[in-house]
Formats: structure tokens, sequence, C-alpha cells
């Protein structure tokens, strides 16, 4: 009995010493490696021109206008940017007409908030401007409105194309947009502008109908608003190492 016992012993710790053999083995087979990845991320200035404002030039009688912009990569994250345009907008309506014209320039920084996948350049940023017009307003006609007559007689009209030159706004805006690479270097883009009238000097009878580069004014609001829709190119000038680690199980 005494040595049949003993037997049972050992095969009971023979089979638990392979048990715990079986799981230290498992345990060293399933090791946790980093695996290290190395992209190329392109550094360069992007050049571009918003297709918005040339189509409304062909499609709107009343408007001319053209915009050129550009940005630079400075970080992974943060883009030196800026656009610089002129405008030609005739207002009309039932008691005046008024022409403006002038140039624009907006200067400031986006901010890329998308995590690219592998080597990819896309872009979802706010965008940050400070932004200044000079310009001038044409009065072409106007209507003085007769009250004492204003059913029977016909209202007297005034065409005289006062000018009012040397004209000047500065204003403030958020951007909130998309760039997305079509195919190498080559980037379609879209986006909403919010702005806000800093200052602005206007003609001595009447006020400021429309800026070049902040667009419509309404009863002398402070605010405006605007889009743009942009073709660029990128013009690669130097890479950078874009390194990314994966954690695997190893068997």
């Amino acid at each position: 009995m005494k040595t049949q016992y003993m037997y049972t012993s050992f095969i009971k710790s023979s089979i638990l010493l392979l048990l715990f053999s079986t799981m230290v083995m498992a345990q060293e087979e399933k090791k946790t490696v980093k695996d290290t990845l190395i992209y190329k991320q392109k550094y360069g200035l992007r050049l571009g021109a918003d297709i918005s404002k040339l189509a409304r030039t062909f499609f709107d009688d009343n408007y001319t206008g053209f915009e050129v912009m550009g940005d630079y990569r400075l970080t992974k994250r943060i883009y030196l940017a800026g656009e610089i345009g002129n405008e030609e907008y005739t207002l009309e309506n039932e008691v005046l007409s008024n022409t403006t014209k002038g140039s624009y320039f907006r200067g400031g920084i986006d901010l890329n908030f998308y995590k690219n996948w592998l080597d990819m350049e896309n872009m979802i940023y706010v965008g940050f401007r400070g932004a200044a017009s000079t310009f001038s307003q044409t009065l072409n006609s106007y209507e003085i409105y007769n009250v004492y007559n204003q059913y029977w007689d016909q209202q007297f009209t005034v065409e005289e194309g006062t000018e009012y030159s040397g004209l000047t706004a500065i204003w403030a805006e958020i951007i909130i947009g998309i760039k997305a690479e079509l195919f190498n270097n080559f980037y379609a883009g879209i986006n909403a502008q919010l702005k806000g009238l800093i200052t602005e000097t206007a003609p001595n009878d009447y006020e400021n109908l429309y800026i070049p580069g902040f667009n419509r004014t309404y009863d002398s609001g402070r605010f405006g608003v605007g889009f743009g829709f942009n073709l660029s190119y990128l013009v690669p000038i130097f890479k950078k190492d874009k390194v990314v680690v994966q954690e695997k199980e190893k068997e």
C-alpha cells in the first residue's frame, strides 16, 4: 500500500509539474513586440486658387473677382496660411446702384485635427485669420423718395457716379474646412468662414455696402460669412520621418 501511495503521489506531482511548465512556456512564447514603421511626410509650399470666385465671375454679371491662396507646413499640425484677392461688385436694388472694388489680404494659421493613415496628407482644420482690405465705393445712382406724392408722381432718380476712394477695413476670421489629396500633390478643399469686423472707414454720406474679402454688410452689422472651394498643388521642399509604433503579440 505504501508503495502504491508513493507511486500515486509521484504521478500527481509529475502532472502538476507538466501543467506548470506548459503555462510558463505559453507565456514565454506570446510576447508583446513593437513594430516600428517609418513614413516620409512632405513639407512644402501649397499654392492654389478659389474656384468658386471664378465661377461666380462667369455666372454673375454684377461680380468680378479672384483669390489665390497658399500655405506652408511648419510642424506636424500647424500650417502658416494666407489668401490674397481682388473683387468688384455692383449692388443694385429698387433705390440705388453701388459699385465696390478693391483688394484684400488674409493671413494666419491652420490647425490640422485629422490623424492621417500612413503617408496620407489630408486635412480637417480650423483656421484663424487677420484680414485687411483697401477699396472704393462708387454711388452710380440713387432714388429720392417723394413723401408727399409717393402714389402718383414718379420718384426722382439721381445719376452722378460719385466715387469714394481710400476706404479701408480690418477684420478677423475663423475658418473650418477640409483639404483632400485627389492624386499625387494635387488637392481639393472647401471651407466656411465666420468674420468679425474690427474697424472700417466709410463714406460720409452712407455706409459701406460691400467690403472686398468680407462680403456684404447688413445695417452696419459687424459680422459676415463666406465660403470657398479651392484647388491647389503642393510643391514639396523637404520630407520628415513619421514614426508609427505598432504593438502586437508574437507567438
